[in-house]
């Protein structure tokens, strides 16, 4: 059956609308192993990373674990507010016993995050699904300011560049 215009099938922008929430809900869940593994992860890097130097980092790793566990909170209310359920495995979790290896996983694990929540932004807008996109967009970050996407301390980068 279509709509008479360009034979279009009646129900079309229902499947488009239907296989773009399922879309967004598999990158939402992806977001939400990432951010399992972040949790993790800063849990492990603030107990042992070793050295003077990075006594202040350490505590901002902590402080970081539970934000953390804030966004994926958020990300799971999201996946189920679309109809999706929220996943329950986190991506496996990286470490080192170096501490700058350990800070160098932390800033690749950031910038990746950053770039899979501008393309859900995008899936988003383009499903019509301006909540969440706006969810996303407002997310804080490790900076404190909303507008600027850089989740990673500065303390953290400046660290790898000094060590």
């Amino acid at each position: 059956m279509s709509n008479g215009i360009n034979n279009i099938p009646a129900n079309a922008e229902s499947v488009s609308s239907s296989s773009s929430k399922d879309e967004i809900i598999r990158g939402l869940n992806g977001d939400l192993a990432r951010e399992y593994k972040a949790i993790i992860q800063y849990v492990v890097f603030s107990s042992t990373l070793k050295g003077a130097e990075y006594g202040e980092i350490a505590q901002q790793l902590k402080e970081h674990a539970s934000q953390e566990l804030e966004h994926a909170l958020e990300v799971a209310k999201q996946i189920d507010y679309l109809g999706g359920d929220p996943t329950m495995k986190g991506e496996e979790a990286e470490y080192s016993q170096d501490s700058k290896t350990m800070l160098e996983i932390d800033l690749k694990a950031e910038q990746e995050t950053i770039k899979n929540y501008r393309e859900r932004i995008r899936q988003a807008e383009r499903a019509g699904e301006f909540a969440l996109s706006n969810i996303k967009r407002n997310y804080p970050t490790r900076t404190g300011s909303r507008n600027r996407p850089k989740r990673c301390s500065r303390s953290t980068m400046i660290i790898i560049k000094r060590v």
